[in-house]
């Protein structure tokens, strides 16, 4: 069941750095781009570290607000889940 559950966190971040690659790459070329709010719930549907990685590697939406702050809370939101989760590991022994 692990396994499973990071296959699948791998392959959303993947997807999701991908999705900002493609509109990244839309962005130079001039053509139709991804709404923001479909990278935003690519995003938050347990993309967050693949959104930041894209976000800062591909240099794309750094300064665009309020995406920037939306995505911020996300990935917040996420890593306090995963600090919980962890805290509930490690109370469990």
């Amino acid at each position: 069941m692990t396994f499973i559950v990071v296959l699948a966190l791998l392959a959303a971040n993947l997807f999701c750095f991908m999705l900002f690659a493609h509109d990244k790459a839309a962005a130079v070329e001039g053509d139709r781009r991804v709404p923001e709010r479909v990278l935003l719930l690519s995003a938050c549907l347990g993309a967050a570290p693949g959104a930041l990685l894209a976000q800062r590697w591909l240099r794309h939406k750094t300064r665009k607000q309020p995406f920037g702050a939306w995505l911020a809370l996300i990935v917040f939101a996420q890593a306090c889940i995963v600090a919980g989760l962890v805290a509930l590991a490690f109370q469990r022994g």
